[in-house]
């Protein structure tokens, strides 16, 4: 099933957009060395992230594997975006000066060798000189995920209740219920089930280091923190 379908990306759309404006201001300050260049963004969404990369002035290729949050970001962004269709680890991707990823993204593979191979690509596709900067879901966030309660939100046309379980050290799985609108007076419910393989990101430097990009991890991108058990892979390619 494809992670992402109406419901749920319109929901994250018009509630969850703050990770990507947190995350903005470090992104935006660590591409100052490419800027000119062309910025790969990967897992777009509905473009929370993309507003503040055309904003500054980059160029970018916005991608996503998921068709309604393309659909969306297509709505918001203006048809004038290089909006494509991508789907990790083993789609092409294009030679950029960076690529970037925010809303862990590579987390959403399905096991560990899945995300040694997207890392790969994304060394692979920075020209001399290109910066990489994503975010990725470490061991930590099993500790911090496993007998959490259950979360909801709600806006004035949407809600949405997820619930958390930790089946494996290296698994959180997401249950997601949503709530919006159908048009008729009524609300539609709909349910989708994320999993996400958590990596041990200690051993991301030397991995992307065996292909030319010089990567440390961090706990931020800039001075706003990521959330307890995110991190922040940044790093240089010779």
């Amino acid at each position: 099933m494809e992670y992402y379908q109406h419901d749920l990306a319109l929901v994250h759309a018009l509630g969850h957009g703050g990770h990507a404006d947190r995350c903005a201001p470090g992104i935006l300050e660590l591409l100052a060395s490419v800027r000119g260049g062309l910025v790969l963004e990967l897992g777009c969404g509905a473009g929370a992230l993309t507003r503040h990369l055309l904003a500054a002035g980059h160029r970018v290729i916005a991608t996503d594997g998921s068709d309604a949050m393309l659909e969306l970001a297509r709505a918001v962004l203006g048809g004038e975006v290089d909006l494509r269709r991508l789907v990790l680890p083993d789609d092409p991707l294009p030679a950029a000066d960076a690529v970037v990823s925010v809303g862990h993204v590579i987390s959403y593979l399905p096991d560990a060798a899945a995300v040694d191979r997207a890392l790969v690509r994304m060394a692979e596709a920075l020209r001399p000189g290109g910066v990489l900067a994503i975010d990725v879901c470490d061991l930590e966030l099993g500790r911090v995920r496993a007998g959490e309660d259950p979360v909801g939100r709600a806006g004035p046309d949407w809600a949405v209740i997820a619930e958390f379980s930790a089946p494996a050290p290296d698994r959180v799985v997401r249950d997601i219920t949503t709530f919006v609108p159908d048009g008729a007076g009524a609300w539609r419910r709909g349910i989708e089930r994320h999993q996400y393989v958590l990596v041990d990101t200690a051993l991301i430097p030397a991995l992307l280091a065996e292909h030319g990009v010089a990567a440390a991890v961090g706990s931020a991108f800039g001075a706003a923190g990521l959330p307890i058990g995110l991190r922040a892979v940044t790093g240089i390619r010779s």
